[in-house]
């Protein structure tokens, strides 16, 4: 682990410096090509303009005396092999083309006729360009050498003998590009190995600095994250919106808050658990204890015992089986609400008749009791939407425990009272009222309120309403004040049709 957090860095600042290398790389390689194309554009365009009137000079000092064509109508080749060796000798890159008035090639002692690349005729749009710029205008024509291919020209038109056409010297021939390309390619070579050496040192000086600074918050993040890693849970990056990858450290302390906080959970709900077994022990152990007395009590003394000794002790056993089996059930259902395995089904019904239907069901205990157990204003009709199963046992809950801590001759009242879009619900009791300073733990699981007086129970029924209410994002309040009994107050939203 540690190891993987030695080697984070580096391997990121490795790839950052490859990055960086490959980027100036090609920038130098793109430099080099764009300064090469327009400095040879540069070069083609200076020597066009300074060569623009080479044709009108051929013409004016050669033609004058000489004619280009003979008696018969035919090129004077002597002629141009002279012309030719002249202007060689001052510049071996000059071919000439004589063309007739439609551009078709009628000689050049340069081209050969078996050349299949060599072009029979040449574009006039460029001439007539160039003619009209008066030679000002960089243009390229074409080279009748190379077909497809251009190059810088001067042209001037002739009219001899009613022989009319154009004098085109190619500036920039064959040869001349041959020098050219091998004296360039050497140039930019130079130039290559000049900007690499260039390169890489300001890049190692550039780079150094520019990564150190663009990996500065990121090594105090890496530093952060490897010591929370390390076991510094309260380990977080300071000031995380001024960071240059703010996101991610605002991310990390969002995580690690919500790592803290679930590990704080997992910590409660440890110690909940060894408390939920401690007390499932208990509770479970006493009426297990009662069965096995009784049941090896009638083992025992099965033939000594009356008939009425017998049934007593099977009402006994029987009423601690249902004990136990309400204990199960309880916890059963606990764990799957806390869990959180249990989704309401919600639905629009009437809260009204669900509640008359519970005051019935234990109208049998509150009168064994000598309790008075009613509902008030209900003389309207409520709907609500919401799980009736678990409402009804949240109610049911309530209810039960509301008659078992009222003493005969009290009262236990259901209220239902619409306020606003949620129809409140009150289960109020004449019993012995909780002390204040219990009514913050008395929906926690098998909170005992007083060891000494405590009344026959699980210990899971509020905490089961608790869970209930939670389900329907809304909360159960109490209300109590010893001896003058209790109040459990929850609000349902009402169905809207």
């Amino acid at each position: 682990m540690n190891k993987n957090a030695k080697t984070l860095t580096p391997k990121l600042v490795v790839k950052l410096w490859i990055a960086f290398v490959l980027l100036v790389l090609l920038m130098g390689v793109s430099y080099i090509g764009i300064t090469s194309y327009f400095a040879n554009m540069h070069h083609q365009e200076t020597a066009q303009k300074l060569n623009a009137n080479v044709a009108q000079h051929v013409i004016e000092e050669k033609f004058n005396d000489d004619s280009p064509f003979l008696e018969d109508g035919s090129v004077n080749t002597s002629l141009f092999a002279d012309l030719m060796h002249d202007m060689m000798a001052v510049n071996r890159g000059i071919e000439v083309y004589l063309l007739n008035n439609k551009g078709a090639i009628l000689y050049s002692v340069v081209l050969d006729p078996n050349d299949d690349n060599a072009k029979k005729s040449i574009d006039l749009d460029p001439i007539t360009t160039f003619l009209q710029a008066k030679g000002k205008k960089f243009v390229l024509g074409d080279d009748p050498r190379n077909a497809g291919k251009q190059k810088i020209f001067s042209v001037a038109p002739y009219d001899i003998d009613g022989h009319k056409g154009y004098i085109y010297i190619i500036l920039a021939g064959k040869h001349f590009q041959e020098v050219s390309s091998t004296l360039l390619g050497q140039y930019f070579a130079k130039l290559g190995l000049g900007y690499f050496l260039l390169t890489m040192i300001f890049t190692a000086l550039i780079g150094l600095l520019a990564i150190w600074f663009l990996t500065k918050n990121l090594r105090l993040i890496t530093g952060t994250v490897r010591r929370f890693s390390e076991g510094d849970l309260s380990a977080r990056i300071e000031n995380p919106e001024n960071s240059d990858i703010s996101i991610f450290a605002k991310s990390f302390n969002k995580m690690a808050d919500t790592i803290t906080g679930n590990i704080k959970k997992m910590e409660s709900v440890d110690l909940l658990r060894r408390e939920l077994i401690a007390n499932v022990s208990h509770d479970l152990r006493t009426p297990l204890a009662i069965l096995k007395g009784y049941i090896e009590t009638l083992q025992m003394k099965k033939d000594t015992l009356s008939e009425e000794e017998k049934q007593e002790y099977l009402e006994i056993t029987h009423s601690n089986v249902d004990k136990l089996s309400k204990l199960i059930n309880q916890l059963f259902e606990y764990s799957k609400l806390e869990a959180e395995q249990v989704t309401p089904i919600k639905e629009p019904f009437s809260i009204t008749e669900l509640s008359h239907d519970l005051i019935a069901k234990f109208k049998v205990l509150a009168d064994k009791k000598q309790i008075e157990l009613k509902i008030d204003h209900a003389e309207q009709n409520s709907i609500v939407f919401a799980d009736v199963s678990l409402v009804e046992r949240a109610l049911q809950n309530l209810i039960e425990n509301a008659i078992k801590y009222t003493n005969s001759n009290g009262k236990v009242t259901m209220t239902l009272v619409k306020k606003s879009d949620n129809i409140e619900i009150n289960i109020t009791d004449t019993g012995s009222g909780i002390p204040v300073n219990e009514q913050p733990y008395i929906f926690d699981r098998f909170k005992q309120i007083d060891k000494n007086t405590k009344t026959e129970g699980s210990g899971l029924g509020l905490a089961i309403v608790k869970k209930i209410m939670e389900l329907h994002d809304t909360t159960i309040t109490v209300l109590s004040k010893p001896k003058e009994g209790s109040s459990f107050i929850f609000s349902l939203p009402a169905y809207q049709k």
